[in-house]
């Protein structure tokens, strides 16, 4: 929209992790972290567009060069990365029910009519028949899972780790929502994110009370956080690469005017947990995907390319596969 600002983050020659503001293919550097400028902006009062364009510093550099020279870094991070928690909504697009109703058939039960019930389907239907409430306020309550912290949250480019006991790994593109928490314990919007909301599809098939575990992956957002409002509808684009060639690809939407759920109810019933408005906290809330690869039958592999692209952002996020060794864990008493 004409008033957003894009923001990203790099790594500066002195190794400094510094919020740089989108011009085009070019990027202006700024004084501090896009952490340490959001929570300027949260405790003061200010709106975090005026300290972004009063923190300008340096001399511009090339978009391009900062993504091949691997100096791009996740759009915001955390100080303390245990302090940015990764969590999400489900079953909050218009459409995103089929896929997911298709895993858990197993667990339904049937009405008059003779058709098949699941839980899946009952909660996407609660969301479109309340999700959305006359007068804005709250509605009724997502599904929800938290999904990790700072140190699983991968950088554009970077490689998203898939553990040697995953059934499988898919991409899940959707939009996230990037919150702070000031120091007096109030919730202010940073901005939004296009997303991969990295997960294991095979193991939650299984058995829907697996979706938990099957959550706990790698997650990526970026390249840029959009500094003001989510148009109603954002579409964009899916593919995944290997060798070279597109072996999937899909169109996707999202905005409020795809969705059963707004965003506002959305953020209602994650923040209303105080365990969520802790001072200094980071929050990436990611709301919901309604196209997977999965659905289509593909299996990805270790190399894979996973691209996602919309036409709120000007650079596409990217991220490859790669399938970790295997780990033996054993716990110790003291």
């Amino acid at each position: 929209m004409k008033n957003n600002i894009h923001v990203v983050q790099i790594r500066s020659e002195k190794g400094a992790v510094i919020a740089a503001q989108v011009k085009g293919e070019r990027l202006q550097p700024l004084s501090a972290s896009l952490y340490d400028l959001a929570l300027l902006a949260a405790n003061e009062g200010r709106a975090l567009r005026d300290v972004v364009e009063a923190s300008a510093a340096g001399e511009a550099l090339d978009y391009n060069e900062m993504i091949d020279a691997g100096r791009l870094l996740s759009p915001i991070t955390h100080p303390d990365p245990a302090h940015l928690l990764l969590t999400g909504t489900g079953l909050t697009h218009l459409g995103s029910a089929a896929p997911r109703n298709k895993m858990h058939d197993k667990e339904g039960e049937k009405n008059s009519r003779e058709e098949i019930i699941t839980d899946t389907q009952r909660i996407f239907n609660w969301g479109v028949e309340g999700g959305k409430p006359v007068g804005g306020g709250p509605g009724v309550q997502p599904e929800w899972f938290y999904k990790g912290t700072g140190h699983t949250l991968r950088a554009p480019y970077q490689d998203i780790h898939m553990p040697a006991f995953a059934l499988d790994g898919g991409e899940e593109a959707e939009m996230a929502g990037v919150y702070i928490v000031n120091a007096q314990g109030r919730v202010f919007r940073v901005g939004y994110a296009l997303s991969n909301e990295f997960s294991d599809h095979v193991t939650e098939k299984q058995n829907y009370l697996y979706l938990a575990h099957s959550k706990l992956r790698d997650a990526s957002i970026g390249p840029e956080i959009v500094i003001g409002e989510l148009p109603e509808e954002v579409r964009g684009s899916v593919s995944i690469h290997r060798d070279g060639s597109i072996v999937w690809q899909h169109e996707f939407a999202s905005g409020e005017q795809h969705m059963c759920h707004s965003i506002e109810n959305l953020e209602h019933h994650h923040f209303k947990y105080s365990t969520f408005r802790v001072p200094g906290q980071l929050h990436v809330h990611f709301f919901g995907a309604a196209i997977l690869s999965f659905a289509d039958g593909v299996k990805l592999q270790d190399g894979d390319e996973m691209h996602i692209e919309c036409d709120l952002m000007t650079k596409p996020l990217i991220n490859r596969i790669k399938v970790m060794p295997d780990e033996s864990v054993a716990v110790m008493a003291l």
